[in-house]
């Protein structure tokens, strides 16, 4: 079903403008623009997703609220980094799944900054049971993770992104078929879209699309931490 577009020009002009003006200064006497060219697209854009979100799978939340919800605050964490630009220059959401907690859950994800579009899917930076959950998982079904990367809808739309160790894990063969896939230190996919396309008519069908064809690759993730899809 195509709706009508969720980001205009002035979204990412704002984004821009932000990058060029991160201080607080700025950003309190555009805090208005903030709210009507950011904040409020982006949050009907999630509470739109919750339908065909519980299509791909009940167990996942697209929750619209301005605070605690599926999009993620603009202002940075900056108490452990060098770079203290106190904003972030890009928006995002995530809909991850009812039992996680943070970021690290597994979850959808859309991200939107000027020249780098892309939607995501899976575990990123899973903790270390997680991740020894995930990786045995791979060596006890590996037909199966392979028909997950294997298939047309995930293959050709998709690719794997994120950190991996230059070895084998301790503990897993470094002659292993699927050694490269062991190694992942994230789990997570992404397709990449044009600013062209975010700001069009159609991208929340890409958005849904997208996420349906990561669907089988978030189910074995998921499954694989003892939690259901």
């Amino acid at each position: 079903m195509t709706r009508n577009g969720y980001f205009t020009r002035e979204f990412f002009r704002f984004l821009n403008e932000l990058n060029e003006n991160n201080n607080r200064d700025w950003f309190q006497s555009n805090k208005e623009r903030y709210r009507i060219e950011i904040q409020e697209p982006l949050l009907r854009f999630i509470s739109d997703f919750a339908g065909p979100l519980s299509d791909i799978s009940p167990n996942f939340v697209a929750d619209p609220r301005p605070s605690g919800g599926s999009m993620f605050r603009i202002y940075r964490d900056v108490r452990f980094s060098k770079d203290k630009n106190p904003y972030k220059t890009h928006a995002a959401a995530q809909f991850r799944h009812r039992a996680g907690r943070d970021v690290h859950a597994p979850g959808f994800y859309l991200h939107l900054e000027p020249g780098g579009v892309f939607a995501g899917a899976g575990l990123w930076h899973p903790d270390r049971t997680a991740l020894d959950r995930i990786r045995t998982t791979i060596v006890e079904r590996p037909e199966e993770w392979r028909a997950v990367l294997d298939d047309p809808s995930f293959a050709d739309n998709l690719e794997l992104s994120g950190e991996s160790l230059k070895k084998a894990p301790r503990g897993y063969d470094p002659e292993h078929p699927l050694v490269e896939d062991l190694k992942r230190k994230d789990f997570v996919c992404v397709q990449r879209f044009t600013q062209k396309q975010a700001t069009g008519q159609d991208f929340f069908d890409e958005f849904v699309e997208c996420c349906q064809n990561a669907s089988g690759f978030v189910r074995f993730l998921t499954e694989a931490i003892d939690q259901p899809f």
